[in-house]
């Protein structure tokens, strides 16, 4: 059931060690599928704007996710996403940009709590 993703998402930002701050919209459109947006603050002043469209009928599907990480003075640190964009990389339609966008490479699907370990790696716990 998509509440109980909603959940478990609510549960994954409320305890991470590195997020400051949060806004979150969840979009309920049937039993299964929803849109959530996001935008999680970090303490060094560094910004997660997110969004997913998932299904959560037969596991978790995501149909659609951008994970927008930015520093204070909002230059680009990385962005996932599965938009059809870079079709001669291996696993298309996922992958990262890096810090200079020209750097893109195929990626795994990742998730919100993927996403989040990441960015610990670069902005220290409380």
């Amino acid at each position: 059931m998509i509440d109980d993703y909603f959940q478990a998402l609510l549960t994954t930002i409320s305890t991470s060690p590195i997020v400051h701050s949060s806004s979150v919209t969840l979009d309920k459109r049937t039993s299964f599928v929803g849109l959530v947006r996001g935008d999680l603050g970090f303490l060094d002043g560094s910004t997660l704007h997110f969004r997913e469209f998932v299904n959560t009928q037969s596991g978790v599907e995501r149909f659609m996710y951008v994970y927008h990480y930015q520093r204070a003075d909002q230059s680009v640190v990385f962005r996932y996403d599965n938009t059809a964009h870079y079709p001669n990389l291996p696993n298309t339609p996922h992958h990262k940009h890096a810090a200079d966008e020209a750097n893109v490479v195929s990626a795994t699907p990742p998730d919100l709590d993927a996403i989040l370990k990441e960015i610990e790696s670069i902005v220290p716990p409380r």
